[in-house]
């Protein structure tokens, strides 16, 4: 590391974290019990483990064993995570918070012990890491009809920093979900104007408990504009079994001009092929890491989007990707135009070192730093949030001092870009 992308980071970890987005349940510090073990804290919640795993030939069954035997598994096969972000995570969390440096030299039973010990103790409840963490403002991703019971209890309790719902929808937007109708027979609509009054209620709802954000996983970027008598016939054949696409489209939309009116930051995760296997699907559930990315494209996509409501002064939306071929074609010349576009940070699969260079590469000439909303974690492992915005942290340093080295910025440019991509950022544009 050089001196300068020394100073650089160092200024960057004086801020507090900013989880604008995440799948940490609120439950999760509601209850702030004690993890049972280190199979729980680490291995359970983070489908990239179980992934890789499952890739080498480990099945599900076995992750189902008693935790010791897991645990065993996964350090006798810890050399597969070489050069994979999990391993880059990973040893940051058990070296700063378990004094494990390297997994490989100590025996699996004696770091399970270790780390059971560690867990073990008040310093280690859940809201103690909270704020041991520096978390600011730890947003969660929660279902149309949550009652957020938990968030009510946190409401409640003296925390260090704040922990905020966001609204996501998908079981009212997507029609081929298994839980679909039945989250509008829970809504109690039978219109299409009284489902979206409806929604309006839930968002309200929501906001009262702090949300600042909704999220948005789709297929697709897709969005139609009807008229009220098109929507209502819609809304009857989707009921029926039709015209989903259509549905989903026409949803997103309605979605956008919902956040034009109530100030919630709209968050679009599309090019996910969710379940791809139908077998894991069945026997074990979701987010058992058989989801992949696929081909997306947004121009033409969201031109009905943002010609209706793009340039409203109280629209924000953020945009994802899983395909990076669309970073230099299409989401940064959006986001370098429309004052309410925001490019989100490279996401999931490419959350990585090299992804975040690539996607720095292919962005920044276009869209510049500040049409970005610095880091998001986007994690349901919860020691893995400090260590995932260190590490982005390190790479932003190094990044603006090679652009000082370059002579493509100034040495006092890269120390004002710091605190902007570590905190300020995503503070400021998700009005927190």
């Amino acid at each position: 590391m050089s001196k300068l992308q020394k100073a650089l980071y160092e200024e960057m970890a004086k801020f507090p974290i900013i989880s604008p987005h995440g799948h940490v349940e609120a439950k999760l510090l509601a209850e702030n019990e004690n993890w049972s073990d280190a199979v729980e804290l680490l291995i359970k919640p983070d489908h990239y483990i179980t992934r890789m795993l499952y890739s080498q030939g480990i099945s599900y069954e076995e992750l189902k064993k008693p935790s010791i035997d897991i645990w065993r598994i996964f350090c006798e096969n810890w050399m597969l995570f070489a050069g994979t972000p999990s391993s880059l995570w990973l040893r940051e969390i058990l070296d700063s918070l378990f004094d494990i440096e390297d997994l490989s030299e100590i025996s699996p039973d004696k770091s399970f012990a270790k780390i059971n010990e560690r867990l073990a103790s008040p310093e280690f409840k859940p809201i103690a890491l909270f704020k041991r963490f520096n978390i600011e403002v730890l947003a969660t991703t929660d279902s149309t009809c949550d009652d957020l019971s938990a968030h009510k209890v946190l409401a409640g309790m003296e925390l260090s920093g704040r922990v905020i719902p966001t609204f996501r929808p998908d079981d009212v937007t997507d029609p081929a979900r298994k839980d679909f109708k039945a989250t509008i027979e829970k809504l109690g609509v039978s219109t299409f104007a009284g489902l979206i009054e409806k929604l309006k209620e839930r968002r309200d709802y929501f906001k009262s408990l702090g949300a600042t954000a909704t999220d948005h996983g789709i297929f697709s970027p897709q969005t139609l504009k009807m008229s009220d008598a098109e929507k209502d016939r819609l809304f009857s054949d989707v009921m029926s079994g039709q015209r989903f696409e259509e549905y989903r489209a026409v949803m997103l939309f309605e979605f956008a001009k919902m956040s034009a009116e109530d100030g919630l930051v709209m968050q679009l995760h599309p090019g996910s092929y969710r379940n791809y296997d139908e077998e894991i699907f069945d026997n074990y559930g979701a987010d058992k890491g058989f989801d992949i990315p696929t081909s997306t494209t947004f121009t033409s996509e969201l031109r009905p989007l943002l010609n209706e409501v793009g340039k409203h002064p109280n629209f924000k939306m953020v945009l994802f990707t899983l395909d990076e071929s669309t970073y230099a074609r299409e989401l940064a010349p959006l986001a370098g135009a429309y004052p309410s576009v925001r490019l989100g940070p490279p996401w999931w699969f490419h959350d990585s070192i090299n992804g975040m260079r690539r996607w720095r590469d292919a962005t920044i000439e276009t869209a510049g730093f500040h049409n970005t909303v610095g880091f998001i974690d986007d994690t349901r492992a919860f020691c893995s949030i400090p260590a995932r915005h260190k590490i982005a942290r390190k790479f932003d340093a190094q990044y603006l001092s090679e652009m000082v080295d370059a002579n493509l910025i100034s040495k006092k440019t890269a120390f004002e870009l710091a605190p902007l991509l570590a905190y300020k950022l995503s503070k400021d544009f998700f009005r927190l």
